[in-house]
């Protein structure tokens, strides 16, 4: 739910990267950072999961404009993607604005992608939202690697992309498809915004 500040001038909207593990929302959140101008961002902050590489939750600011004389600002977060962690999960996705979902194009991981999917679903209907009312965007990740170990975009639209949303194939070790995907989700939530709709 966006945060207006009236006192700064200022509307705060989250954004939450979600997927199965390793599938590579730190990455993204890291490839952002660190190509983001220092005045342009906050302080990214990590706690680690124990036992694990996954990073508990980044948050990011970014200045993208304003909408009716108020800056916007927006606060990014990674799940973890492990499913004994979705106690976690549920607390990052509370507030969401909108949801950028991760999925590894490998296809070995496909029944991952699909679980993660469902528990996205699962825990935005315990917390009262409808995932088809809340701005949800699809990264295809890891398309770098041979063809014969990944599913094409195409393929894991008609597996995983069932309301027909902006999807994005990408890289985000080297950043291909980073930006793009964040400019989608971050455009979808201004315009739920601007048009008023209930967060």
């Amino acid at each position: 739910m966006s945060l207006v500040n009236f006192t700064t001038r200022e509307i705060t909207c989250k954004i939450v990267y979600y997927g199965p593990g390793r599938s590579g929302k730190t990455t993204n959140l890291q490839y952002i950072f660190g190509r983001v101008p220092e005045s342009r961002r906050g302080r990214m902050v990590s706690l680690a999961t124990h036992g694990d590489r996954t990073l508990f939750f980044d948050f990011l600011p970014l200045d993208l404009g304003s909408i009716s004389g108020f800056t916007t600002r927006f606060q990014l977060y990674t799940v973890p993607g492990q499913s004994y962690y979705n106690a976690t999960r549920k607390l990052v996705l509370q507030g969401a604005d909108g949801v950028v979902f991760v999925a590894d194009s490998q296809a070995r991981r496909f029944d991952d992608n699909i679980e993660s999917l469902q528990n996205l679903q699962e825990n935005l209907l315990e917390q009262g939202v409808d995932v088809r009312q809340l701005p949800v965007v699809l990264q295809y990740n890891k398309q770098d690697l041979p063809s014969d170990l990944v599913l094409s975009s195409d393929a894991l639209d008609e597996a995983l992309n069932f309301r027909a949303v902006q999807s994005f194939g990408a890289d985000a070790l080297h950043g291909s498809g980073v930006f793009e995907t964040l400019k989608g989700i971050s455009e979808s939530v201004l315009r739920r915004l601007a048009a008023g709709a209930p967060a």
